[in-house]
């Protein structure tokens, strides 16, 4: 054989042998790649059936989707997401909303749960200020609940919320603690599913560090919640929250009756502008003119001015406090019983009562 040939053969093998290797390793990157996409389609955490509600926004990306979903940990992979996006045709087809999203559902059901679009969900508010019977009867008049179910899972459900470690037994025992905001839930969820997404968003805003200065205080959850619901009853005006949580609090710590017109409105199980005498004297464990201390739970709903407010009262040595006669729903605070006592006589006399 000649040099020539030898050499052509050579050149040939080596050609063979290097088309051989490109295509064990482009093989070997498709397994790669397949694998990767196999392992990324996995769910997060399989054992965990608890939802996370997730925000979609107007105008996502598929790219800023599969960032939320992979902050939330939701997803193993933004990269994943975005390749099995493009390969199935759902690239752009995701659609807006909050949705509830478990760490068990695997990327395709995720991506099918957002291809589908959160058309079947519901809006409800419920209002700062309002009580569990008005929270039972806005519910009810949407049709979202059963109000004998609702009352039922309020009074002895299990719930494993840590801040619900205080709350009184009862009927009453939620009274508070289901936070008033705007919620988006599906047409078919469930008393259970209201009342949780509800305590939820409730942790979201009383968190740990509010406990540690309820401590510091010298009161308990329930018992700082109590006080921001008569706050947030006794006054509309943001300004006054810090100084009607200062005369509370200075009047437990000198023992007198606290005599707060709301918590006696409670009691009555009714709204009223004026309270008579006989009002007053109803027998209740809410009738802060009747009972010394605080009553057994909070009185309504109260809002996050309300809470801090409660939780870091003004400086003062005011003891009462009256409606101004001017009809602007402030009030006039006061440390001496005389001035109350004037403040009290220049409201009736504007108001023409007894």
């Amino acid at each position: 054989m000649s040099k020539q040939a030898s050499k052509k053969q050579k050149t040939s093998r080596i050609f063979i042998i290097l088309v051989v290797a490109v295509a064990l390793l482009a093989l070997a990157g498709m397994l790669v790649f397949h694998h990767m996409l196999g392992k990324g389609m996995e769910p997060c955490d399989p054992g965990n059936t608890s939802k996370k509600e997730v925000v979609i926004p107007v105008g996502s990306s598929t790219a800023s989707i599969a960032a939320i979903l992979k902050e939330a940990g939701l997803i193993n992979s933004e990269q994943v997401f975005k390749i099995q996006s493009k390969l199935q045709g759902v690239d752009g087809k995701y659609k807006a909303g909050a949705y509830e999203i478990s760490p068990s559902m695997s990327m395709g059901e995720i991506m099918e749960l957002l291809v589908a679009g959160r058309d079947s969900t519901l809006r409800f508010t419920i209002p700062e200020g309002y009580t569990l019977d008005q929270i039972a009867e806005r519910l009810s008049e949407q049709n979202l609940i059963d109000k004998e179910v609702f009352w039922e899972l309020v009074e002895s459900g299990e719930f494993d919320y840590w801040f619900l470690k205080d709350a009184p037994a009862g009927k009453n025992r939620l009274e508070g603690y289901l936070y008033p905001e705007t919620y988006e839930v599906f047409n078919n969820a469930s008393e259970r599913d209201i009342i949780e997404k509800m305590l939820t968003q409730f942790g979201k805003v009383f968190n740990e560090d509010m406990e540690k200065q309820a401590k510091k205080l010298g009161y308990d959850i329930n018992e700082i919640l109590t006080v921001a619901s008569m706050i947030e009853r006794e006054t509309l005006a943001d300004s006054e929250r810090n100084l009607v949580a200062s005369v509370i609090y200075n009047r437990l710590d000198k023992g007198m009756r606290l005599g707060i017109d709301a918590t006696v409105q409670y009691a009555l199980g009714e709204q009223k502008q004026y309270l008579s005498s006989a009002d007053t004297k109803i027998d209740s464990p809410y009738n802060t003119y009747r009972i010394d201390g605080l009553p057994p739970g909070p009185i309504c709903s109260p809002s996050a001015s309300s809470i801090k407010a409660a939780l870091n009262p003004a400086d003062t040595k005011y003891l009462y406090y009256v409606l101004k006669p001017d009809n602007t729903g402030c009030h006039n605070f006061s440390s001496g019983y005389d001035q109350f006592l004037k403040d009290k006589a220049a409201y009736k006399n504007y108001h023409n009562l007894q």
